[in-house]
């Protein structure tokens, strides 16, 4: 009977050392499902944020307007041309605004019509480029815009020019004609 209890005694450490290693068992096994999770989570993060990165570069515009849009007047009492600085936003790609290539669009669009300017001009009062200048608009420089109107614009007209370039939103200038029409004003 001495030695039955003996052999009892003795394994009562084998239990405790058998449920050690069952839970560091246990906590190997849970270690890797958390990394294949945190993995897993990881990289949908990184596709969601390149899909919020290229959905944002379609839809901010690459160029915007710096400063007035100004009408001018050259018969009485109607608008003939819209004069506007362009620039590029911040971090934009250059942009070819040379008359020649016309990737830049620009169309007209008031109530009753709907028209593309297609003999529209550009210069550049600021050129970041010194002596060899082109037709990029880039980062900061200008580029002045004369856009002839295709109808005779009156008094209190609202119109809309669109700029649309080759990537980007388009760009809307929702403007009106003032009240009396002077030779060069402020269209707002």
């Amino acid at each position: 009977m001495f030695a039955i209890n003996r052999l009892n005694r003795d394994e009562q450490g084998q239990a405790a050392l058998e449920a050690a290693i069952i839970l560091i068992a246990f906590i190997v096994v849970a270690s890797v499902f958390a990394f294949a999770i945190l993995s897993a989570g990881s990289a949908s993060t990184e596709k969601g944020e390149a899909a919020i990165y290229s959905g944002l570069e379609g839809v901010q515009s690459s160029m915007n307007v710096i400063g007035t849009v100004i009408g001018e007047s050259t018969a009485a009492n109607q608008v003939n041309n819209v004069v506007f600085t362009l620039g590029l936003v911040s971090g934009g790609e250059p942009i070819d605004m040379s008359t020649t290539n016309r990737v830049v669009l620009i169309s007209y669009r008031d109530a009753a019509n709907y028209e593309n300017i297609t003999t529209w001009t550009v210069t550049f009062p600021v050129h970041t480029d010194g002596a060899a200048a082109d037709d990029m608009l880039e980062e900061g420089e200008r580029a002045e815009v004369t856009a002839p109107i295709p109808v005779a614009l009156g008094p209190k007209t609202a119109f809309t020019l669109e700029i649309k370039p080759p990537s980007g939103a388009v760009l809307q200038l929702n403007r009106t004609t003032p009240a009396a029409i002077d030779t060069f004003m402020d269209l707002r």
